[in-house]
C-alpha cells in the first residue's frame, strides 16, 4: 500500500511539473507566483485540502528582510529581498534578481512611489545636474538662423 502512495505521489509531482510548466510557457507569470501555482495545481489533482497550510507556507517564504518602515532612510535603502544596504535599488533588484521597480514594488506591496533611490543620492545627483546645467534649454532667438546651402547648378548637356 505504501509502494502505491508513493508511485502516486511521484505521478502527482510529474503531472504537477507537466502543468505548470505548460502554463508557464504560454502565459506571463511572476517568478513568485510559481510556489502558489504549483502548490494549488498539485492540490487540484490529488484532490487535498493542504492548499490554506502551503499558502501559508508560500507567504512564509514573502517575508521581508527588514520590516518595509525601516527600509528607507536618508542614505541608503535595504533590500527587502536581501537585506542590503544600497543607495540605488534598480540596478540591484535587476541584477540579481531580475525583477524591474514595478515587479519589486508588486511583490512586496509597495506604493507606486516608494524610492529607488535614498534621498541623500538623489540630492547628490540634483546637485550635480543643476551644475551641468542639465535641463536647461538655450535660447533660441540668441542661436543665428541657418545660412541656406548654396544652389547647385546643373552640368551642361
Amino acid at each position: 500500500m505504501k509502494r502505491e502512495n508513493t508511485a502516486s505521489h511521484e505521478r502527482y509531482i510529474e503531472l504537477t511539473s507537466k502543468i505548470v510548466s505548460a502554463y508557464v510557457l504560454r502565459n506571463a507569470t511572476m517568478p513568485e507566483d510559481l510556489p502558489r501555482l504549483i502548490v494549488e495545481t498539485y492540490s487540484a489533482l490529488t484532490g487535498s485540502q493542504q492548499v490554506v497550510s502551503s499558502t501559508a507556507a508560500v507567504e512564509k517564504l514573502l517575508k521581508p528582510a527588514v520590516p518595509i518602515k525601516k527600509s528607507i532612510t536618508d542614505d541608503y535603502l535595504i533590500c527587502l529581498e536581501d537585506g542590503g544596504k544600497y543607495k540605488s535599488l534598480k540596478r540591484h533588484l535587476n541584477s540579481k534578481y531580475g525583477l524591474t521597480p514595478e515587479e519589486y514594488r508588486r511583490k512586496w506591496g509597495l506604493p507606486a512611489d516608494y524610492p529607488m533611490v535614498s534621498a541623500s543620492y538623489a540630492a547628490t545627483r540634483s546637485t550635480l545636474a543643476k551644475k551641468a546645467l542639465l535641463g536647461h534649454t538655450k535660447n533660441l532667438t540668441d542661436i543665428p538662423p541657418a545660412a541656406e546651402p548654396p544652389r547647385r547648378q546643373r552640368k551642361a548637356s
